[in-house]
């Protein structure tokens, strides 16, 4: 344990499982006091109940405004003010701008855009009357490429740049946003999206293979990303995406491996 992160206050968003469950448990690791915001009353509990002292876990849907200003308020008062924000919640959801039906895109959007803004707009105060801190946003690669059919999805990790843009211009210099664009993660959320298709095996190969590293991340590595830009190491850091995503998209087609 370091004493970077000792007695400092952390919510992280879709913290009941994956990549969420990852950060906040390498939060608590290191001596933070950690709010777990999640729909998922089991899960989230449960983990909550793992961590032991000094974590918290409080139940909202994040896209809903009224659960999210009920929520960061507890989380204030559970943690006794807290300084790091991590907007990480997110779902998958497939389908064209044709195929996609107006409730699709407004749950993708209101779990992975809305939700980042929403828990913002209740934090900030909070973050700027501790002192400052760090805002992270979990966007993805799919800010910057994209597969077929997820219209929805690109544009809600698209946006979040955007998010994090203005965020650190607006409340800068107490406060720093940063986002992290993750590749393929080992997570409950890709395990659901290959058992989408007849051959969810095959489908984990082709993500393997599709990045140079010949691998998917864990959710453990992402942790590690988060916990140093919130770290005084990157505090001259602010407004910037992160890729962690094993090399995707740097190659591309039309010669032989050597």
């Amino acid at each position: 344990m370091s004493a970077e992160f000792s007695n400092k206050g952390v919510v992280v968003t879709g913290a009941a499982k994956g990549v969420g469950a990852a950060i906040a448990e390498a939060f608590h690791r290191e001596g933070a006091r950690v709010a777990l915001v999640d729909i998922d009353v089991d899960a989230g509990s449960e983990l909550t109940r793992r961590l032991g002292p000094h974590a918290s876990f409080l139940q909202a849907d994040v896209s809903n405004a009224a659960q999210v200003e009920r929520a960061l308020h507890e989380a204030d008062k559970a943690l006794g003010g807290f300084h790091i924000l991590i907007n990480n919640a997110g779902i998958q959801t497939y389908g064209t701008v044709t195929e996609t039906s107006e409730e699709v895109w407004d749950r993708t959007l209101g779990v992975n855009l809305k939700s980042a803004f929403l828990c913002s707009k209740s934090a900030l105060p909070v973050i700027q009357r501790e002192g400052g801190g760090v805002v992270v946003n979990m966007a993805s690669v799919q800010s910057f490429l994209s597969q077929h059919n997820v219209a929805a999805y690109t544009t809600s990790k698209t946006a979040m740049l955007g998010l994090t843009r203005s965020i650190a211009v607006d409340y800068a210099p107490n406060v720093r946003c940063v986002a992290v664009c993750p590749g393929t993660v080992d997570t409950p959320m890709l395990d659901w999206a290959i058992h989408q298709s007849p051959n969810p095996d095959e489908v984990l190969e082709e993500c393997k293979q599709m990045h140079p590293l010949g691998r998917i991340a864990s959710p453990h590595e992402i942790a590690e990303l988060v916990l140093f830009l919130c770290s005084s190491k990157a505090g001259f850091i602010t407004g910037q995406y992160y890729r962690i995503d094993g090399g995707l998209g740097v190659s591309i087609a039309g010669s032989k491996r050597a």
